[in-house]
């Protein structure tokens, strides 16, 4: 192979300075040209028959030194200063892929519940949840689990020891709901929850960091500094400013964060009489399902498929006191009030406006008979919870201190049932 850098005996001649012109198209014959050329030609790194040899490592290497130098001698902002950063660039990725050639790589690899899929995105700007560095996509080989999207080297793969957390939310779903549950480094042994490593406030040999949902202390490689909000946080103190999380728990809240799991009622009850907007969204839940039965048994209103609106927060038209942790941020926000107030201005049209079918479906106050159809989410109605009758909730019927008269009637009906029934000859 001809000798593309100068030896040691070249660095020692005198008046051997490089030069802007290093770059340009035109043959050189100085030895610092030659080594300048080590890569910059497109073809020069074309793979041959075979593999690279080590001194091919060493000649980037020596290439990329000499790159560096000269950017630091030519002239700032000017052209040839770019084009060198450029080929710095391309003598980096080269190099890179020497030492880590690809390899052919399986689609598809399971491990530890993980369902990790090759990616064939080219992108640099991904992390290895493994080894903190970045994935050099044009390069290097790299999965993503498509259960909890943990994304690493696929050299980093047969180094992972945390399972799934897809799995951990299919089989407990459920949130840790204290605050910040801290049980201290020495219960730790001075190690990292996840990985084990040795972790000290001090930062010797790794710092410790907190994760706010967990309590526990986690090093650097499995605590990013990445913040979420907490849900114990939200529930007892209705607080949603976002805490640091470990990147376990980061996962967790991120796929936790739709599922209906919180029963606020039976967590904390009292936060319905601190925040209005509870109530309000309370309420309008409990008419949507009082207008179900509704739709469930008209034509049209399943022709229109006006219960796909909630298609996003299918609780809601299943029971009105489980909330996910997206719900009471929404709830935070506004958002939710906003959009639930519409859907449920859609839905009472229909029913008392717009289709003949469920206007028919509607009650007369057995009390006064007079006024208008009733129905069971009105806000001026009252509903018996025997018979689901309604009535007037002001003049009528309030707090189930007025008999009822359709109660009433079933109960003498059932009472004259055996002496109506006939006698057997």
């Amino acid at each position: 192979m001809t000798a593309i850098c100068p030896g040691p005996e070249a660095a020692k001649q005198p008046n051997h300075e490089v030069r802007p012109e290093l770059f340009s198209t035109e043959t050189k014959s100085q030895s610092s040209d030659r080594a300048m050329d080590l890569g910059l030609a497109e073809d020069h790194f074309s793979r041959p028959v075979g593999s690279f040899v080590a001194s091919d490592i060493e000649q980037l290497k020596q290439a990329i030194e000499e790159c560096k130098r000269l950017i630091l001698e030519l002239p700032e902002h000017s052209e040839r200063q770019k084009d060198t950063v450029v080929k710095l660039i391309h003598l980096r990725l080269k190099l890179q892929e020497l030492k880590d050639p690809e390899e052919d790589e399986p689609n598809l690899r399971i491990l530890l519940e993980h369902r990790f899929s090759k990616e064939k995105s080219k992108s640099v700007k991904q992390t290895c949840d493994k080894c903190s560095t970045i994935i050099w996509g044009l390069i290097q080989t790299w999965y993503t689990c498509t259960g909890c999207y943990y994304r690493c080297h696929s050299k980093c793969m047969n180094l992972i020891t945390k399972p799934c957390v897809r799995s951990k939310v299919s089989h407990q779903s459920e949130y840790e709901l204290n605050i910040c549950p801290e049980i201290g480094l020495d219960k730790q042994d001075y190690r990292c929850a996840e990985c084990r490593a040795p972790v000290s406030l001090r930062g010797v040999p790794s710092e410790a960091r907190q994760c706010d949902y967990t309590g526990q202390y986690y090093c650097s490689s499995c605590h990013w500094n990445d913040t979420a909000i907490i849900p114990a946080r939200v529930i007892h103190n209705w607080e949603f400013e976002p805490k640091k999380v470990c990147r376990s728990s980061m996962r967790y809240l991120a796929l936790m964060i739709s599922r209906p799991v919180l029963k606020l009622k039976e967590i904390n009850p009292l936060l319905f009489n601190f925040v209005e907007e509870l109530v309000e969204i309370r309420k309008l839940r409990q008419d949507i399902l009082l207008m179900k039965p509704y739709f469930i048994t008209c034509k049209e209103a399943m022709e229109a498929r006006l219960l796909l609106q909630l298609q996003d927060r299918q609780h809601f038209v299943e029971n009105d006191d489980m909330y996910s942790l997206q719900d009471l941020i929404d709830i935070s926000s506004g958002r939710l009030s906003c959009s639930l107030t519409e859907i449920h201005t859609t839905f009472a049209k229909h029913i008392k406006l717009d289709c003949e079918r469920c206007q028919a479906k509607g009650f007369v106050c057995e009390l006064c008979k007079e006024g208008d159809i009733l129905f069971p989410f009105d806000s001026h109605t009252s509903v018996c919870h025997d018979c689901s009758a309604v009535f007037h909730r002001s003049d009528c019927y309030y707090d189930n201190s007025t008999t009822c008269p359709r109660c009433a009637r079933m109960t003498e009906r059932k009472q004259e049932e055996p002496f109506n029934m006939p006698k057997d000859l």
